[in-house]
């Protein structure tokens, strides 16, 4: 059946998505990277519902309420970058990267604006030190890192497939190089891309991506005919650039069947870290954000709390959620509250403002 028109506008869409990324990461600032959960309750209390700041000690300690980790520096990075050039320019973002963020780096975790530097990103500072061009500095890293970035490279290209595929692949490339990551990774942002579009966050969504692989739009190898159906004729070659398979482009609406289906239960929605797992890899977080936002769907305020309430690798957790509820929901979505209460609110709407109006 076709699908009812969303009143959400595209513009508010891709507001949303930015605005609820930035939020999500900055939820979190404070209760970030706690494995043990009694450790969490005992610090923040039985339900953190807004923006605190980090403890003596922690991974952001000496930040305030409402600033953005170093994730959000570089989703913010990105974006201006996409706004000034007009669209993504490669070189653009490498030289912004050298000349904004690795001068304030040394190399070390707990290191940098914004506080934790990860390992991705402390490769890439080593080798580009140590004199190795860009092109050479990726490292084997499997965290959401690339994705918390790219998605704002998705939100610019959502209404052109190919081209998102072609420069978020290229822009995880710069600092992941596994494979599995890059697949997962693409897929997220092929997500993205879509929600934005204002296509449901259900069970055909994964069969609509497919489709884009048959088409050629999303670089994807595969031999069946449909979604899974049986193979037809003979198997076409892999291609360069192209990833050797399409699973993780199917992981988004299994999760969303299980998300409102009445045999599976998660209660409350924040143990969705125990069952996905709370560490920082994308194949823990990928499905924890799919699942928030299939739960929740445009309800970004409930999406993202129950990121942060999760535990662990939250920040990731609650950053994928915000930009997926937000795609959903739009800007009309968030909570003043949470736009407010950003340490850099007025240049985080300016940039989502931005974007949104190049994009169309």
């Amino acid at each position: 059946m076709p699908q009812t028109p969303s009143p959400v506008s595209k513009k508010s869409r891709i507001q949303g998505a930015l605005l609820g990324a930035f939020i999500g990461d900055a939820l979190a600032l404070g209760p970030h990277w706690y494995y043990d959960l009694d450790a969490l309750r005992r610090d923040y209390g039985d339900w953190i519902s807004d923006y605190t700041a980090p403890k003596p000690g922690r991974y952001h300690e000496g930040l305030s309420a409402g600033a953005s980790s170093q994730a959000g520096f570089i989703l913010a990075l990105t974006t201006r970058s996409l706004v000034e050039r007009g669209g993504y320019d490669e070189a653009d973002f490498c030289a912004r990267m050298d000349r904004e963020l690795f001068p304030l780096l040394d190399g070390t975790p707990m290191a940098g604006p914004g506080g934790y530097t990860s390992q991705s990103i402390r490769e890439a500072w080593r080798k580009r030190h140590a004199g190795l061009p860009w092109g050479q500095v990726a490292g084997l890293a499997d965290n959401t890192e690339a994705a918390e970035r790219v998605l704002a490279i998705a939100l610019r290209y959502a209404g052109e497939p190919a081209r998102l595929a072609k420069h978020v692949s290229s822009n995880v490339a710069l600092t992941q190089r596994d494979p599995t990551v890059g697949a997962m990774t693409l897929a997220f942002a092929a997500v993205l891309g879509q929600l934005v579009n204002g296509v449901a966050l259900d069970g055909d969504l994964s069969g609509r991506l497919m489709g884009m692989v048959k088409s050629g739009e999303l670089p994807f190898h595969t031999v069946t005919s449909g979604e899974l159906d049986v193979p037809q004729g003979a198997e076409a070659p892999l291609q360069a650039g192209q990833f050797a398979s399409p699973d993780a482009l199917l992981t988004v609406s299994s999760i969303a069947r299980a998300a409102h289906d009445p045999g599976v239960a998660i209660e409350p929605a924040s143990k969705v870290g125990l069952v996905y797992g709370l560490p920082c890899a994308v194949y823990h977080q990928f499905p924890a954000a799919y699942y928030l936002a299939a739960r929740f769907q445009g309800d970004v305020e409930l999406g993202v709390l129950n990121a942060v309430n999760a535990g662990g690798q939250n920040q990731a957790r609650a950053m994928l959620t915000g930009a997926l509820c937000g795609a959903i929901g739009g800007l009309e979505a968030i909570p003043a509250r949470f736009i407010t209460g950003l340490q850099n609110e007025k240049e985080y709407l300016a940039l989502a403002e931005a974007l949104a109006r190049q994009a169309g």
